[in-house]
């Protein structure tokens, strides 16, 4: 099997591992297999690609689209690091308003599954740090929405690099409100772990 499945606290957040063949000329690793990602109960069928790259301190989110454009979204980091979150926002679910989180890098070329039904986020932790993305919906306009980084109730544990100071966020974040004031029609429906099935899961 070439990549590894492991359910976050939130089972439906996956951190997933790729399996990596090096030798003296460099490695080579696949990013994507539908039937493995299906096998882990992971629907992913792609139609967008994203790319993104910012200094060290910077802060992207917490960013979701509205129905029928919810977005799922496969992250990677090929340079740098970033601290991803994901926060599950689907009313009726035993973990609505928390957050599950992991670091990615190029070094250890983990990458995070966020379904449909979560806000997703990340701070950069190195400087000249890409992200790379895909998602299960076209990018929305009209469908956009986000929740403040800094939301007491779901009381994100950011690594050091803002304890002592407010990141680096674009305007639009700055403004994201509250989850309690966001417009949300997401409803818990058993969780993309138990309508896809458990096969290649590990428990965290």
């Amino acid at each position: 099997m070439p990549f590894t499945f492991k359910r976050l606290d939130i089972p439906d957040v996956v951190l997933i591992g790729p399996r990596v063949f090096g030798d003296e000329r460099g490695f080579f690793l696949e990013t994507y297999k539908r039937s493995e990602f299906s096998g882990a109960g992971i629907r992913s069928d792609f139609v967008q690609g994203n790319h993104s790259r910012s200094k060290k301190g910077v802060l992207r989110g917490l960013h979701f689209q509205l129905a029928p454009r919810a977005q799922g979204k496969l992250v990677r980091v090929v340079c740098g690091a970033v601290f991803d979150v994901a926060v599950d926002i689907r009313k009726g679910s035993p973990w609505f308003g928390r957050w599950a989180g992991a670091v990615l890098s190029g070094e250890n070329r983990l990458m995070l599954w966020v379904p449909p039904g979560f806000a997703h986020g990340f701070l950069t932790l190195e400087d000249d740090t890409d992200v790379l993305y895909s998602t299960t919906d076209e990018y929305s306009p009209e469908h956009e929405s986000g929740i403040a980084w800094n939301d007491p109730e779901i009381a994100i544990k950011w690594p050091a690099e803002i304890k002592n100071g407010n990141p680096e966020v674009s305007d639009r974040d700055a403004r994201l409100p509250l989850l309690r004031e966001t417009r949300n029609d997401f409803i818990y429906a058993g969780g993309e772990m138990e309508r896809g099935g458990e096969g290649g899961i590990e428990e965290k």
